[in-house]
């Protein structure tokens, strides 16, 4: 019997706090539907950097850089994204575009670097870039569902099934999951196809999310339980 793939919040979350999960009766999983939908979020130069590079020289082109672990993450979603252009089913790119003066709002308090963005990083990384087919999402707020047309999309492209990517973990993957289950979609989260610039965040965040609004596993598992999805025709 082969060892079961490591979680990545194991050596975070204390057994004990885990069983008392277990104990309430959360962590159960959701499993597939019938009409999966894949979304990108927010994988653009600006969170990735223009090559892979440590996370301190990755800052130096654009300070929302992730580092390296959003390159393996890259590395991921464009597995899941080929599966997903074979078998005709939808693609979404929730992405942030730049941000103007009149609705800038909380987040130039907050987090000012993301407001002097040069135009390069507002594009999509090339390894995993939209095609005309596909979906795109702009939004202003974490949450890829808030202020936008998103739930419409879905509803209209008829998906049941969410399988959610990109960056933050711990801010717009986690914001977009949680309403994507207000919604009742069926959520999936890719524990290696999601990434954030702190790994305390990111594992934290992927218990939470697979506690309460989502099953999160590896990539290799969802892309073996899509196997078994006919393609739309």
């Amino acid at each position: 019997m082969s060892t079961p793939p490591k979680r990545p919040w194991d050596h975070l979350i204390s057994e004990n706090e885990q069983k008392a999960y277990r104990a309430a009766g959360f962590g159960r999983p959701t499993g597939f539907g019938k009409k999966p939908a894949l979304l990108i979020i927010d994988v653009q130069y600006r969170t990735v950097g223009t090559e892979r590079r440590p996370f301190w020289e990755a800052i130096k082109e654009f300070p929302t850089s992730c580092g390296e672990v959003a390159w393996d993450a890259v590395g991921n979603i464009a597995r899941l994204l080929a599966v997903f252009r074979e078998n005709g089913w939808p693609v979404l790119y929730p992405y942030v575009s730049p941000k103007q003066t009149f609705d800038a709002g909380r987040l130039s308090d907050k987090v000012p670097a993301i407001m002097g963005v040069a135009a390069k990083g507002y594009e999509f990384v090339a390894e995993i870039a939209p095609s005309e087919k596909d979906i795109l999402v702009p939004k202003k707020h974490p949450s890829a569902f808030f202020g936008t047309p998103l739930a419409s999309y879905l509803i209209n492209t008829g998906a049941d099934t969410l399988i959610v990517t990109g960056c933050s973990t711990s801010g717009c993957v986690r914001g977009t999951v949680v309403d994507g289950f207000a919604y009742n979609f069926r959520v999936m989260v890719p524990q290696d196809a999601v990434f954030d610039r702190s790994e305390v965040s990111h594992a934290v965040n992927l218990f939470d999310m697979s506690e309460k609004y989502a099953d999160v596993m590896p990539t290799d598992d969802i892309l073996s339980a899509l196997k078994s999805i006919p393609k739309t025709t």
